[in-house]
């Protein structure tokens, strides 16, 4: 079955999206998401990533929260 992408993911890919430290990780890259577009509008994050300054660990705080293009988060170090 494919993904709305369309992309068809390996039964391996399932199961570790499903696991707890990935699902935590999930959920707070999308609550971190939606404060961003609380805070400063869904266009303005349209195309965009939410950058986590100094991780996610650190905690989804607007002082460590950046909006980025795609290309220049995803290429981060």
């Amino acid at each position: 079955m494919a993904a709305p992408s369309g992309r068809k993911y390996s039964k391996y890919d399932k199961s570790y999206q499903a696991r707890p430290e990935q699902v935590k990780k999930r959920v707070a890259r999308n609550a971190a998401r939606r404060l961003m577009i609380k805070k400063n509008g869904k266009a303005a994050l349209k195309g965009k990533d939410v950058d986590h300054k100094r991780g996610t660990e650190a905690g989804n705080g607007t002082s460590n929260l950046k909006i980025m293009s795609r290309s220049k988060n995803r290429s981060k170090k």
